[in-house]
């Protein structure tokens, strides 16, 4: 009985030391088919899941779902004005956690792709950006610009070093494989020529030097500098190479719906096209699919951007907003990652040989050195269905549609065949108890005579109140005399606001009058209105609200 436990006791700890060795030698490389882990091509599914845009409380079952879904890799933004609000302070905690978030994923097995940016657009406010990095003496952001450049180093640098001090880099056992600097460059880079260059050279080679041991990406960016990966962002990528021969094909965006603005229609993507445009980019050698987003969440607080941005994130993704699995796309992906997987090993071992079956139909055929082989059968055209012969066999083929067979024989999948019913959710009042509103109170003492300035006109507002606030209160007075011909029922006065936006609300005499608000395509505005106005004095106040920052960020200063 003894010497059984001390046996028990031994292999315990060697299998113990093995998996401890294994994570502690864990190898991130690539080559030109794929992303390499411990010496192994992998084809990796990957989703974004923003750890700001739910709840720590929900982080587990989102992930969990995740993987369930057939995913590989967690993929966030990290997220600089939530982490820094003010120079030097940071934050940590809750919604923005970033550690425990990424050890959540780890704790459920999978790998994480953590795009520091720190310029990140997403809909998020002000890009990603804290607005006190507007008012660094000297500072033109995302070019080669010292005072950002040292701003933007001092913030990878410390998130960096965080990750290093928790061991979550793959290199050090952890579940972080692949990083991300910078964001969507490659119009800001054309635009500002060599600036733009310039930056972008450094951005790579400050990146690469903080030595983490896993891979760097790009998206969007096609000059990007060697060794860093560059990657595509689109609705589709199939038509995307990288920009040297020995790099992976990479789509770190697959747009699995799109973002919601206030007044906008809710968009959605049918999973038959997504999945569609999944499989044409794996038929043609990707080897790296990220579905932006796989659960979009919400933008709590005032954290959305745009402008116009709505508090809601969903973006028509597998897990919507509330966390709750959405049909049919859910489980419709998870059969084509199924299938995907099934062919994984001809995937990474040859590129394809390709095969016309007909005017719009091809063959991609994929083979191993085992013998193996895989076949994607592709009818592109969007109307009218077809017929194939491939191998003596025939397979019928939906409009816009690709079949999978990892034996190059029996369809495993096809992307326009959905057997899985569409979702309904219903809201139903529940005895569960419910969390308090989150409150924003304007600080009141804002208002006194200290706080007060006289301009000529309508101010610049983010200069005024440094996002301390979405409100910018203008007031005026107006004396009126007894002889005026409107106050003897004549046509009444009226009043025109020239605005650049977002939204504007009009009181006079402590009456309200009326609103104007612009768009997120046409941001600037004009009101126009009647005002009652009385003999004497009188008092107009102008409301203006800024419905988020802007997220596309170029060389501003």
């Amino acid at each position: 009985m003894e010497t059984s436990s001390v046996s028990k006791l031994l292999i315990f700890f060697f299998t113990a030391f093995l998996a401890s060795s294994k994570l502690i030698q864990c190898s991130i490389t690539y080559d030109k088919k794929a992303i390499l882990i411990n010496g192994q091509r992998r084809i990796l599914i990957s989703g974004s899941i923003h750890y700001p845009r739910s709840t720590p409380e929900m982080w587990e079952d989102l992930i969990k779902k995740a993987k369930d879904g057939g995913l590989d890799v967690i993929d966030t933004y990290v997220f600089w004005n939530g982490h820094e609000p003010s120079p030097g302070n940071y934050n940590f905690e809750g919604r923005y956690d970033l550690v425990r978030f990424i050890k959540t994923v780890q704790k459920l097995g999978l790998y994480v792709h953590l795009r520091i940016g720190p310029y990140i657009c997403a809909e998020w406010n002000f890009g990603g950006f804290p607005v006190w990095l507007k008012y660094v003496p000297g500072i033109s952001f995302r070019t080669d610009n010292e005072p950002f450049k040292r701003a933007m180093q001092g913030f990878t640098q410390k998130i960096v070093q965080m990750m290093k001090n928790e061991k979550l880099f793959a290199s050090q056992g952890g579940p972080i494989i692949l990083s991300q600097i910078e964001n969507e460059y490659g119009p800001e880079s054309r635009a500002l020529g060599a600036a733009g260059h310039a930056y972008i050279n450094w951005a790579a080679k400050m990146a690469v030097e903080l030595n983490t041991g896993v891979p760097w990406v790009m998206c969007k960016e096609d000059d990007a500098p060697d060794p860093v990966i560059n990657a595509c962002n689109g609705f589709y990528c199939d038509g995307f190479s990288p920009n040297k021969p020995y790099k992976p094909t990479m789509w770190t965006e697959a747009w699995s719906g799109w973002f919601t603005e206030f007044g906008g229609p809710i968009h959605q993507r049918p999973v038959q096209d997504l999945a569609f445009g999944v499989a044409r980019f794996i038929q043609k050698g990707g080897s790296y699919v990220n579905y932006y987003m796989y659960h979009g969440g919400t933008n709590f607080g005032r954290t959305a951007g745009g402008p116009f941005i709505t508090t809601s994130y969903d973006y028509d993704a597998p897990i919507d907003e509330y966390g709750l699995i959405r049909q049919p796309k859910y489980d419709h992906l998870k059969e084509l990652h199924r299938a995907i997987k099934l062919c994984e090993h001809a995937l990474v071992s040859s590129d394809p040989t390709v095969t016309s079956l007909g005017t719009y139909h091809q063959a991609h055929v994929f083979s191993s050195r085992q013998g193996g082989c895989a076949a994607f059968l592709s009818n592109f055209h969007m109307k009218s269905a077809a017929r194939v012969t491939f191998n003596n066999r025939h397979y019928d083929l939906p409009p816009w549609s690709i079949s999978i067979l990892p034996d190059c024989k029996n369809v495993a999948f096809n992307t326009a065949l959905v057997g899985v019913k569409t979702s309904r959710i219903q809201m139903l009042p529940t005895n569960t108890k419910m969390f308090p509103w989150e409150a924003y109170d304007e600080d009141i003492s804002s208002l006194g005579a200290s706080s007060r300035i006289t301009a000529p006109g309508l101010l610049e507002q983010m200069n005024v109140t440094r996002d301390n606030s979405d409100y910018l209160w203008y007031t005026t007075s107006v004396d009126i005399s007894p002889s005026e011909s409107f106050l003897r029922g004549g046509q009444k006065p009226t009043l025109n606001v020239d605005s650049a936006g977002h939204a504007l609300h009009v009181f006079v005499n402590g009456q309200f009058s009326g609103s104007a608000y612009g768009t997120r395509e046409n941001r600037r505005f004009t009101y126009t209105g009647p005002v009652n106005l009385h003999a004497g004095t009188n008092h107009i106040a102008l409301l203006s609200v800024a419905i988020g920052l802007p997220d596309g960020m170029g060389q501003r200063k």
